[in-house]
Protein backbone atom coordinates (compact mmCIF):
# COMPACT_ATOMS: atom_id res chain seq x y z
CA UNK A 1 0.00 0.00 0.00
CA UNK A 2 2.87 2.40 0.82
CA UNK A 3 4.37 1.73 -2.62
CA UNK A 4 1.10 2.67 -4.32
CA UNK A 5 1.00 5.90 -2.33
CA UNK A 6 4.60 6.73 -3.29
CA UNK A 7 3.79 6.07 -6.96
CA UNK A 8 0.64 8.22 -6.80
CA UNK A 9 2.48 11.15 -5.18
CA UNK A 10 5.38 10.78 -7.64
CA UNK A 11 2.92 11.06 -10.54
CA UNK A 12 1.26 14.09 -8.93
CA UNK A 13 4.67 15.77 -8.97
CA UNK A 14 5.88 14.34 -12.29
CA UNK A 15 3.10 15.51 -14.57
CA UNK A 16 3.10 19.19 -13.48
CA UNK A 17 6.90 19.15 -13.84
CA UNK A 18 6.45 17.65 -17.33
CA UNK A 19 3.95 20.43 -18.13
CA UNK A 20 6.34 23.14 -16.96
CA UNK A 21 9.24 21.55 -18.84
CA UNK A 22 7.21 21.54 -22.05
CA UNK A 23 6.18 25.18 -21.61
CA UNK A 24 9.72 26.35 -20.86
CA UNK A 25 11.02 24.39 -23.83
CA UNK A 26 8.45 25.89 -26.21
CA UNK A 27 9.19 29.38 -24.84
CA UNK A 28 12.91 28.91 -25.50
CA UNK A 29 13.99 28.76 -21.84
CA UNK A 30 16.66 26.12 -22.43
CA UNK A 31 18.29 26.04 -18.99
CA UNK A 32 15.01 25.82 -17.10
CA UNK A 33 13.70 23.17 -19.49
CA UNK A 34 16.88 21.10 -19.00
CA UNK A 35 16.67 21.34 -15.19
CA UNK A 36 13.00 20.38 -15.18
CA UNK A 37 13.78 17.53 -17.60
CA UNK A 38 16.37 16.11 -15.18
CA UNK A 39 13.87 16.26 -12.30
CA UNK A 40 11.23 14.68 -14.53
CA UNK A 41 13.59 11.84 -15.45
CA UNK A 42 14.44 11.06 -11.83
CA UNK A 43 10.79 10.97 -10.73
CA UNK A 44 9.83 8.90 -13.79
CA UNK A 45 12.50 6.27 -13.21
CA UNK A 46 11.67 5.94 -9.49
CA UNK A 47 7.92 5.55 -10.09
CA UNK A 48 8.30 3.13 -12.98
CA UNK A 49 10.97 1.19 -11.09
CA UNK A 50 8.51 0.53 -8.29
CA UNK A 51 5.77 -0.48 -10.75
CA UNK A 52 8.06 -2.80 -12.72
CA UNK A 53 9.51 -4.37 -9.59
CA UNK A 54 6.22 -6.26 -9.09
CA UNK A 55 4.01 -6.51 -12.16
CA UNK A 56 1.52 -8.66 -10.26
CA UNK A 57 0.68 -5.68 -8.00
CA UNK A 58 -2.26 -4.09 -9.79
CA UNK A 59 -2.67 -1.49 -7.06
CA UNK A 60 0.68 0.05 -8.07
CA UNK A 61 -0.43 0.18 -11.71
CA UNK A 62 -3.73 1.81 -10.78
CA UNK A 63 -1.89 4.32 -8.56
CA UNK A 64 0.42 5.15 -11.49
CA UNK A 65 -2.47 5.73 -13.90
CA UNK A 66 -4.59 7.61 -11.36
CA UNK A 67 -1.66 9.80 -10.32
CA UNK A 68 -0.93 10.54 -13.97
CA UNK A 69 -4.54 11.62 -14.62
CA UNK A 70 -4.79 13.80 -11.53
CA UNK A 71 -1.31 15.18 -12.27
CA UNK A 72 -2.46 16.31 -15.72
CA UNK A 73 -5.35 18.18 -14.12
CA UNK A 74 -3.01 19.82 -11.57
CA UNK A 75 -0.50 20.64 -14.32
CA UNK A 76 -3.15 22.51 -16.28
CA UNK A 77 -4.20 24.49 -13.21
CA UNK A 78 -0.56 25.34 -12.49
CA UNK A 79 0.03 26.43 -16.10
CA UNK A 80 -3.02 28.71 -16.01
CA UNK A 81 -1.93 30.26 -12.72
CA UNK A 82 1.63 30.90 -13.91
CA UNK A 83 0.49 32.20 -17.35
CA UNK A 84 4.05 32.29 -18.67
CA UNK A 85 4.63 34.37 -21.79
CA UNK A 86 2.62 36.84 -23.80
CA UNK A 87 -0.69 36.99 -25.61
CA UNK A 88 -1.85 39.12 -28.53
CA UNK A 89 -5.45 40.22 -28.38
CA UNK A 90 -7.41 41.60 -31.33
CA UNK A 91 -10.72 43.31 -30.68
CA UNK A 92 -13.24 44.32 -33.35
CA UNK A 93 -15.90 46.84 -32.35
CA UNK A 94 -18.61 48.67 -34.27
CA UNK A 95 -17.67 52.23 -33.28
CA UNK A 96 -14.53 54.06 -32.30
CA UNK A 97 -14.52 54.03 -28.51
CA UNK A 98 -11.97 56.52 -27.18
CA UNK A 99 -13.12 55.95 -23.62
CA UNK A 100 -12.31 52.23 -23.88
CA UNK A 101 -8.93 52.88 -25.51
CA UNK A 102 -8.02 55.47 -22.87
CA UNK A 103 -9.05 53.16 -20.03
CA UNK A 104 -6.97 50.29 -21.43
CA UNK A 105 -3.95 52.58 -21.78
CA UNK A 106 -4.48 53.95 -18.27
CA UNK A 107 -4.37 50.34 -17.02
CA UNK A 108 -0.96 49.90 -18.69
CA UNK A 109 -1.98 48.07 -21.86
CA UNK A 110 -0.33 49.05 -25.13
CA UNK A 111 -3.23 49.49 -27.53
CA UNK A 112 -3.02 50.23 -31.23
CA UNK A 113 -6.18 51.20 -33.07
CA UNK A 114 -7.13 51.08 -36.71
CA UNK A 115 -10.20 51.59 -38.83
CA UNK A 116 -10.92 48.45 -40.82
CA UNK A 117 -13.45 47.43 -43.42
CA UNK A 118 -15.87 44.61 -42.68
CA UNK A 119 -18.40 42.84 -44.89
CA UNK A 120 -20.38 45.00 -47.30
CA UNK A 121 -17.86 47.82 -46.77
CA UNK A 122 -19.00 48.27 -43.17
CA UNK A 123 -16.64 50.33 -41.01
CA UNK A 124 -15.29 48.64 -37.92
CA UNK A 125 -12.57 49.52 -35.46
CA UNK A 126 -9.84 47.18 -34.38
CA UNK A 127 -7.81 47.32 -31.21
CA UNK A 128 -4.55 45.38 -31.04
CA UNK A 129 -2.65 44.64 -27.85
CA UNK A 130 0.19 42.37 -26.84
CA UNK A 131 0.43 41.84 -23.10
CA UNK A 132 1.61 39.36 -20.51
CA UNK A 133 -0.61 36.27 -20.43
CA UNK A 134 -1.48 36.83 -16.80
CA UNK A 135 -3.30 40.04 -17.83
CA UNK A 136 -5.38 38.55 -20.66
CA UNK A 137 -8.53 38.05 -18.58
CA UNK A 138 -8.25 41.58 -17.19
CA UNK A 139 -8.00 43.02 -20.72
CA UNK A 140 -11.00 41.04 -21.95
CA UNK A 141 -13.06 42.04 -18.89
CA UNK A 142 -12.40 45.75 -19.51
CA UNK A 143 -13.28 45.43 -23.20
CA UNK A 144 -16.45 43.46 -22.39
CA UNK A 145 -17.54 46.14 -19.91
CA UNK A 146 -17.31 48.88 -22.53
CA UNK A 147 -18.22 46.81 -25.60
CA UNK A 148 -20.34 43.73 -24.68
CA UNK A 149 -20.76 42.72 -28.35
CA UNK A 150 -17.06 43.05 -29.25
CA UNK A 151 -15.44 40.27 -31.25
CA UNK A 152 -12.31 39.30 -29.30
CA UNK A 153 -9.65 36.83 -30.37
CA UNK A 154 -6.38 36.09 -28.61
CA UNK A 155 -3.36 34.02 -29.50
CA UNK A 156 0.20 33.53 -28.35
CA UNK A 157 2.85 35.17 -30.54
CA UNK A 158 5.91 33.05 -31.27
CA UNK A 159 8.21 36.05 -31.13
CA UNK A 160 8.18 39.80 -31.46
CA UNK A 161 10.62 42.67 -31.79
CA UNK A 162 10.33 46.33 -30.82
CA UNK A 163 7.35 48.16 -29.45
CA UNK A 164 6.07 48.97 -25.98
CA UNK A 165 6.61 45.50 -24.46
CA UNK A 166 10.19 45.19 -25.69
CA UNK A 167 11.04 48.59 -24.18
CA UNK A 168 9.43 47.60 -20.87
CA UNK A 169 11.33 44.28 -20.85
CA UNK A 170 14.65 46.07 -21.49
CA UNK A 171 13.85 48.49 -18.65
CA UNK A 172 13.08 45.58 -16.29
CA UNK A 173 16.25 43.76 -17.38
CA UNK A 174 18.37 46.86 -16.69
CA UNK A 175 16.72 47.34 -13.30
CA UNK A 176 17.44 43.69 -12.39
CA UNK A 177 21.09 44.03 -13.51
CA UNK A 178 21.55 47.21 -11.45
CA UNK A 179 19.91 45.50 -8.44
CA UNK A 180 22.09 42.39 -8.86
CA UNK A 181 25.26 44.54 -9.03
CA UNK A 182 24.17 46.39 -5.90
CA UNK A 183 23.47 43.08 -4.13
CA UNK A 184 26.85 41.58 -5.04
CA UNK A 185 28.81 44.68 -4.04
CA UNK A 186 27.36 44.67 -0.52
Amino acid sequence: MIQALIIFVAQLILVPVLTLRTITMVKGMKEKAAALGMLEGIIYVVALGIVFSDLSNYLNMVAYALGFGVGIYLGQILEQKLAIGFVTVEVNIMNKNEELTSHLRDEGFSVSTAEVQGMHEARRYRLDCTARRDREAEFIKIVSTYEPSAFIVSYEPRNFKGGYITKAMKKNKKNKQVKNKADTSV
